[in-house]
């Protein structure tokens, strides 16, 4: 399961991300991919990117279950590993 949360992102990256996810709210994209896909996803997601910001949150075997990446504002990307 992955979840992915945009905001003051460009409109053609919602348009891409619906071609995988669901949008269950606005800037709330929410599915299941293959690890290929996303992976893909991110990196055209990272670049697509400018002045907004990504949240990226995924399952994970860890105690918590999950793993995070994020964008920040100058679209550095960065990643966390269980903990937000």
């Amino acid at each position: 399961m992955v979840v992915l949360v945009l905001s003051a992102c460009p409109p053609g990256l919602r348009g891409y991300l619906t071609r995988w996810l669901l949008e269950i709210s606005a800037g709330v994209f929410v599915g299941s991919v293959s690890t290929r896909v996303r992976e893909l996803m991110w990196e055209r997601t990272k670049d697509m990117t400018r002045t907004g910001r990504v949240i990226m949150v995924l399952s994970a075997r860890n105690e918590q279950r999950l793993k995070s990446s994020y964008t920040d504002i100058t679209g550095n990307p960065s990643m966390s590993r269980g903990s937000l």
